[in-house]
C-alpha cells in the first residue's frame, strides 16, 4: 500500500473513474514490441576474447554521451516506481493498474538501449556499469505531492521523448534511430496519460494544480541530473542540439502550458494567481536566456578555426 499524502486522497479518489478511462485508452493504443527485434546481434562478439577499446565505437562523442545519459536515466526505474507508488497508490484500482503498466513498459527501455550499446560496442562497458551502480545506489528523490508528481511526469516524459528522438537522429545509425524512435513512442503515450490526468485534476482543484505546475516548471531537473558528470554531459548534448534550453522552452514547457490553458484559468485563489504571475516571468526569462545561448552558439560557428 502506498503512502499517498492524505490531503490528496480525496482528489485522487474523485477523479479515479476518469483515470480508469485514461488507462483503458492507453492500453488500447500501446503496441506490444520486443527489444530483441531491434538489436543487430550478428555484430556481437565476446568481450573476454576481444576487450572493448574506444576505437571500436562508431558513434560520435556527443551520441555516446547522449546514449550514456539516457541509459543511466532509464536504469533508475526502481526509484521511479517507488516514488509513483507512494504518490498514487491507494489500493486496487485504476491508479495501481497504471503504476504497474507504466513500470512494465518503462522496463524495456534500458534493456533495448543497453543491448544495442553492448552489441555495437558504442560505449565502455566498465564505465557504464560503474555509472549504473553509482546512479542506482544514489537513487532518486523528489517531493511526494501527487499533483506535483503529475506535473513533473508530464514535463519529464515529454522531455525524455524529445531527448530520445534527438539521440537517435544524431547517431547517424539507422538501427539506433529506429530503436530510439520506438522508445520515444512509449514516452509520448506516457506523457499523454500524465498530461491528461493533470488536466482532469485542474478542473477539480485549479489553485492547487496551478501551484504544482509553477513549482515544477521553475524547479525542473531531468531525472538524470544525479548522474556523475551530468553537467558536462548535458553541455555536450546541448551544444549538439540533442537537448538544450531552446528545446526545453519551445518543445516542452510552452506546449504543455498551452494545452492546460494555464494563462486562461479562472477561479484561482490569491496564492495561485501570484504563482501564475511568477511563472509568466520565469518562462519569459527562459525564452530570453535560450535566445542568448542560440546567438552565442551561432557566433561561435562563424569564428574561423584557429
Amino acid at each position: 500500500m502506498g503512502t499517498v499524502d492524505t490531503n490528496y486522497v480525496g482528489l485522487l479518489t474523485e477523479i479515479e473513474p476518469q483515470i480508469a478511462k485514461l488507462v483503458d485508452r492507453h492500453t488500447s493504443l500501446a503496441k506490444a514490441w520486443f527489444p530483441h527485434d531491434y538489436i543487430p546481434y550478428s555484430k556481437g562478439r565476446d568481450f573476454d576474447r576481444d576487450p572493448w577499446a574506444p576505437a571500436q565505437a562508431t558513434l560520435s562523442e556527443a551520441s555516446q554521451v547522449a546514449f550514456h545519459v539516457n541509459l543511466l536515466t532509464e536504469d533508475n526505474l526502481p526509484s521511479y516506481h517507488r516514488l509513483i507508488h507512494a504518490m498514487f497508490d491507494k489500493g486496487d484500482g485504476a491508479w495501481r493498474h497504471w503504476i504497474h503498466q507504466w513500470t512494465a513498459e518503462e522496463g524495456r527501455h534500458a534493456i533495448v538501449i543497453r543491448d544495442y550499446l553492448m552489441v555495437t560496442r558504442n560505449i565502455d562497458p566498465i564505465a557504464l556499469e560503474r555509472g549504473r551502480m553509482q546512479t542506482m545506489t544514489r537513487g532518486y528523490e523528489r517531493p511526494d505531492c501527487p499533483l506535483r508528481g503529475l506535473a513533473y511526469t508530464s514535463f519529464q516524459e515529454l522531455a525524455t521523448r524529445v531527448s530520445h528522438l534527438n539521440t537517435g537522429k544524431s547517431s547517424g545509425d539507422p538501427v539506433a534511430e529506429r530503436l530510439m524512435t520506438r522508445v520515444a513512442q512509449d514516452e509520448n503515450l506516457h506523457m499523454v496519460f500524465y498530461r491528461d490526468a493533470l488536466g482532469i485534476a485542474f478542473e477539480v482543484d485549479p489553485s492547487a494544480v496551478m501551484k504544482a505546475i509553477v513549482a515544477e516548471v521553475i524547479g525542473f531537473q531531468m531525472p538524470g541530473a544525479g548522474i556523475s558528470g551530468f553537467g558536462h554531459m548535458a553541455n555536450i548534448m546541448a551544444a549538439n542540439g540533442i537537448y538544450n534550453m531552446r528545446i526545453h522552452h519551445d518543445e516542452i514547457v510552452a506546449p504543455l502550458l498551452r494545452f492546460w490553458k494555464v494563462y486562461d484559468r479562472t477561479g484561482l485563489d490569491d496564492e495561485a494567481q501570484a504563482a501564475r504571475d511568477k511563472l509568466a516571468s520565469f518562462v519569459a526569462r527562459l525564452d530570453r536566456a535560450a535566445t542568448k545561448l542560440d546567438e552565442r552558439a551561432r557566433l561561435a560557428l562563424q569564428k574561423p578555426a584557429a
